[in-house]
């Protein structure tokens, strides 16, 4: 419900604020009195897009400001979906700066024109007399018969799995699309496959293999070096090993009368042993190492092979060779899989076709329940507004596939003469008959299921005597489920309302601003007064207006 409406330096309005309640309020003005700006600053906030032509004063920023309680529309999950933070008492802001730069907020956290459009579909409802073609749209119609037949719980089931449905089916387009790319080139796959698996990779194997190659292209250079480098050590006159132990018997005498010749002596006993070993793994290498020339050809052979792949798969190394072998294997795989991976996916479409049908089918009874009960309703509503002879038929169809919200096919029908056959609402030409079938449908909505507040903006055009006070009646008995505003040039309307405002033009100092205010009793029967008789007020005008005020 709108709880108030703060409008600063926007068209005529320099600074307004007025607080709005519960029921039924109405809003009268003169012609150009500024009811149309009012809504166009409202506008702002539902979402409507805006320029620096609305600012009142160019030097300074206009801002709208639009309070809501929202606490009973189910909108937490929205504001969680677009990252707002929820209030009960929801504050939406819209300004417009001197540069011609617009900003929305929400709750004081910025936000867009779509976020707010969507928020504001779901907070209020604005009715004038051309909106009344709203009647004609399916979308709408199936709103209001689903609305009545309380089909929101099963509607969300259905979309969820239609949507799960979509995306299977996508799945499955895509799957038949690569499967048959895969067998046109299954020969391909195969054979890239089969050279990929008879190389036998191993990660590192080519850094192995070149060491090996590297030594066995030396081998000659290797042995001997090595047999030069074991003869120098095992010389028995010149040998480093027999030197060694000389030396170390130098040592060894000297060792026991200086505890430094001793440490010297240990490292040089070590180092002793560590040469040693060195000279025996020299002697052992030298009994491996020989020249091979088949072993050569052999690794430089493997060595191309593991190039030659690299190269033409544009690889870097082994593992990403295994990773396209494992991709060609999928691929390969996957063509050999057809049939079975397409009826996995055709099996699980059908599975949830059928939820989809059950849940189609529960949701088709409960609207053909709420047709039969929405008919009824609109007809004693309609011969109360004086449109007795006008009938609505809704027809249901089955549709050839599943739609989605359901396999139903509707259509409203209307007669407006006793006799007349029936045709589609889209051809009713009439829009003062328009005006009061959606009022009401809104009606009976407004009793049924939870509705945003309405504006209804002067939809009670080229209606009078009898029909204004039904309509007004109408209005009224709407107030007690919803917050409904009139804005109205009747004063049979302006006389139900819970609370009345005036809209009017202010002149001083040669500028002219639009204001509002909320009239007390006495002001509210001169206001009535002046829209039964004009300006030049009648006792008889007076008489009028405090008996439509007393009915």
């Amino acid at each position: 419900m709108l709880s108030s409406l703060t409008v600063k330096n926007y068209a005529l309005i320099q600074s307004l604020n007025v607080d709005i309640f519960s029921g039924m309020s109405v809003i009268t003005g003169e012609t150009g009195a500024g009811k149309s700006i009012l809504l166009g600053a409202l506008g702002l906030v539902l979402g409507k897009r805006a320029d620096l032509s609305v600012v009142y004063d160019k030097n300074q920023k206009c801002v709208v400001e639009a309070c809501f309680n929202v606490k009973d529309y189910d909108l937490i999950e929205f504001f969680e979906k677009h990252d707002l933070d929820f209030e009960e008492i929801t504050t939406i802001r819209r300004e417009i700066l001197p540069s011609g730069k617009s900003r929305a907020f929400v709750n004081d956290t910025p936000t867009n024109l779509s976020v707010l459009t969507e928020l504001s579909q779901k907070l209020i409802d604005i009715h004038s007399q051309h909106e009344t073609l709203q009647l004609a749209d399916q979308q709408f119609q199936f709103e209001i018969i689903d609305a009545i037949g309380v089909n929101k719980f099963l509607l969300n089931q259905y979309q969820e799995i239609y949507k799960e449905r979509r995306i299977l089916k996508k799945e499955l387009r895509s799957l038949e699309e690569q499967i048959e790319k895969e067998r046109e080139n299954q020969a391909y796959n195969q054979f890239i496959l089969d050279e990929l698996q008879a190389a036998n990779l191993k990660v590192g194997e080519i850094e192995m293999l070149e060491d090996v190659l590297h030594k066995l292209s030396h081998a000659e250079e290797i042995q001997n070096n090595l047999v030069s480098a074991v003869d120098l050590a095992d010389d028995e006159q010149i040998g480093l090993n027999s030197n060694l132990i000389l030396f170390k018997s130098f040592v060894d005498k000297i060792a026991k009368y200086d505890r430094n010749f001793q440490i010297i002596f240990e490292r040089l006993q070590s180092n002793i042993i560590d040469f040693q070993d060195i000279v025996d793994e020299l002697r052992n290498e030298m009994d491996r190492v020989e020249a091979d020339p088949d072993q050569l050809q052999r690794t430089n052979d493997r060595l191309q092979l593991l190039y030659d792949l690299l190269k033409k798969h544009r690889a870097s190394d082994i593992e990403e060779l295994l990773i396209i072998e494992k991709d060609f294997e999928r691929k390969v795989n996957l063509t050999e899989q057809a049939t079975d991976l397409i009826k996995i996916k055709e099996n699980k479409i059908k599975q949830v076709e059928e939820e989809l049908t059950i849940l189609a089918s529960q949701i088709s009874d409960n609207r053909k329940e709420a047709a039969d009960l929405f008919t009824k309703r609109l007809h004693e509503k309609l011969s109360f507004l004086e449109m007795k002879n006008t009938r609505l038929n809704i027809v249901f169809s089955k549709a050839t596939i599943l739609l989605s919200n359901g396999f139903d096919e509707m259509n409203f029908y209307i007669s407006s003469d006793a006799g007349k056959t029936f045709d589609l609402v889209k051809k009713i030409a009439s829009g003062g008959e328009m005006s009061r079938i959606m009022l009401a449908v809104k009606n009976i909505l407004s009793q049924l299921s939870q509705l945003p507040t309405i504006i209804f903006d002067e939809i009670d055009t080229g209606v009078s005597g009898e029909v204004s006070k039904k309509v007004a009646y109408v209005m009224k008995e709407m107030g007690r489920y919803m917050q409904v505003l009139a804005i109205t040039h009747l004063p049979q309307i302006a006389a139900n309302g819970s609370h009345h405002y005036k809209v009017f033009k202010d002149v001083s100092e040669g500028s002219v601003t639009s204001n509002i205010k909320e009239l007390r009793e006495e002001e509210r029967i001169k206001e009535l007064a002046e829209m039964l008789g004009g300006k030049e007020l009648t006792a008889s005008a007076l008489a009028h207006a405090k008996e439509l005020l007393s009915v």
